[in-house]
């Protein structure tokens, strides 16, 4: 690839990303400021994502590896808001001219759900009670359309984790951007998808500063015997490696 068209995938990359995070248009948005939404701090009123720069940043490294390094497999987000990570992931690859990868948009699109007896630590959640959490499948497929992104590259999967990510119809996944705020989000999550994610994927946990998201990823890695390393990536979101197969579960 000439010079000429890295610069312009580079440029257009990074306009994807001021737009998605809403940068561009900051100051029209009622109390936010530059700093927070950097790091992800904020709940947007405008912005199609609320992972802010540093997170955003990092999933481009995560997409360039699996690319250069030949990760197999498709990526996904579970627990995706207004899309804007997973519209972040799809301009990559058309950026790019990947046209062998999916993009995995599950969501319940209701919010998140009720506390489970099953998970005592999310018994006192109130997430599903947030209104601001609730946005539509049609509203996401139109923030989608609106960067002229949504195509047959792009698959949703709508429900509860609980109930959608066991047989969802994914061979292998590079990526896994797990973005369930709960317990019970993130432990569904892990049990459906890790064993699918390739030697050399990315494990990627968005809430990593909530309490009951940290108990469970701790939890999944002591039972399942995961020893890499997991690295910050800011104050709340953090991935690691996987560097070797696990058993099915």
């Amino acid at each position: 690839m000439n010079n000429s068209v890295n610069v312009s995938r580079e440029l257009y990359l990074e306009l994807l990303k001021k737009s998605i995070l809403n940068e561009i248009y900051l100051e029209y948005e009622p109390d936010a400021n530059i700093i927070s939404r950097h790091q992800g701090r904020d709940w947007p009123a405008a912005a199609h994502s609320m992972i802010g720069r540093e997170r955003m940043n990092h999933l481009q490294t995560c997409l360039t590896n699996i690319i250069e390094e030949n990760i197999e497999g498709d990526v996904i987000e579970t627990g995706v808001w207004r899309g804007g990570a997973c519209i972040f992931m799809r301009g990559f690859f058309k950026a790019c001219e990947v046209t062998d990868r999916l993009v995995w948009v599950a969501d319940s699109f209701e919010g998140l759900p009720k506390p489970d007896s099953k998970y005592p630590m999310d018994a006192s959640s109130l997430c599903h009670t947030l209104e601001r959490l609730k946005i539509s499948l049609e509203e996401v497929k139109k923030n989608f359309e609106k960067y002229d992104l949504l195509d047959d590259q792009v698959k949703f999967l709508k429900g509860w984790f609980k109930d959608t990510l066991p047989t969802a119809p994914i061979e292998k996944i590079a990526i896994a951007r797990l973005d369930g705020d709960m317990y019970s989000s993130t432990i569904d999550a892990l049990n459906s998808l890790y064993a699918k994610v390739s030697p050399g994927g990315y494990v990627i946990i968005d809430d990593f500063s909530i309490p009951n998201c940290s108990t469970a990823v701790h939890d999944f890695r002591k039972e399942h015997g995961i020893k890499e390393p997991i690295v910050k990536i800011d104050w709340t979101g953090v991935y690691w490696k996987k560097s070797k197969e696990t058993k099915r579960i």
